[in-house]
């Protein structure tokens, strides 16, 4: 199985993302009973997903290292062009019930509006294998980015999170003007680090000499 076949979806994003969380286990789910739930449209809805926390105001412990790996390992895929492995003892990890319904219900309501925007076109960007391959190493890059532990600094969640939501979502759908708004949106999520760690980095140097 090709990574070309985990994607063009049946039903839209927001009808998956809420059936999902109609099917949930009354107690608690785990991230393979997620998978396994959102079904025929496979991995690249996963990944979508797993960036859902990061731009909601809804919290989740713990979610940043596991949700980051997995984002990585599809993007691995997407890259190579075939299904991913994915650590069992991630896929195995289990969330409550109770956290994960209200966020599938309030992406549902996001994704909803972006549904409507969204359409097969400008399919150069979208169709080919070195475009393909160019989105799955921007989903690693962006999933990278996410993990690291600055969760307290202003956009460094949402940037990285948002970028592997069009990237998805533009895949999916074949909209390739939403693609192209993912790359612009991943190169200033660059800029936006580099910028904050040239700041750190001064920030570390002024405590040095203050301390020395």
């Amino acid at each position: 199985m090709t990574a070309a076949e985990l994607h063009a979806p049946r039903a839209s994003l927001a009808a998956t993302l809420t059936d999902t969380a109609h099917a949930l286990p009354s107690e608690r789910v785990s991230l393979r009973q997620l998978l396994e739930l959102i079904g025929e449209q496979g991995m690249l809805v996963f990944c979508l997903l797993l960036t859902v926390p990061f731009l909601l105001p809804v919290s989740i412990p713990g979610v940043s290292t596991p949700f980051g790996l997995l984002i990585l390992f599809i993007g691995i895929g997407v890259t190579f062009n075939r299904v991913p492995w994915l650590p069992e003892r991630l896929m195995s990890r289990h969330f409550a019930t109770a956290q994960i319904a209200p966020m599938l219900h309030k992406a549902a309501t996001l994704l909803a509006k972006l549904d409507r925007l969204i359409r097969p076109r400008m399919l150069t960007f979208t169709g080919s294998r070195g475009v393909h391959r160019l989105n799955g190493l921007l989903i690693i890059v962006a999933a990278a980015l996410l993990m690291l532990p600055l969760g307290a600094i202003p956009f460094t969640n949402a940037l990285p999170a948002w970028s592997i939501l069009l990237l998805t979502a533009g895949m999916l759908q074949r909209d390739g003007m939403v693609v192209l708004a993912a790359w612009l949106l991943v190169s200033a999520t660059l800029v936006w680090f580099t910028l904050l760690g040239i700041g750190l980095l001064q920030a570390g140097e002024q405590a040095q000499q203050l301390l020395g």
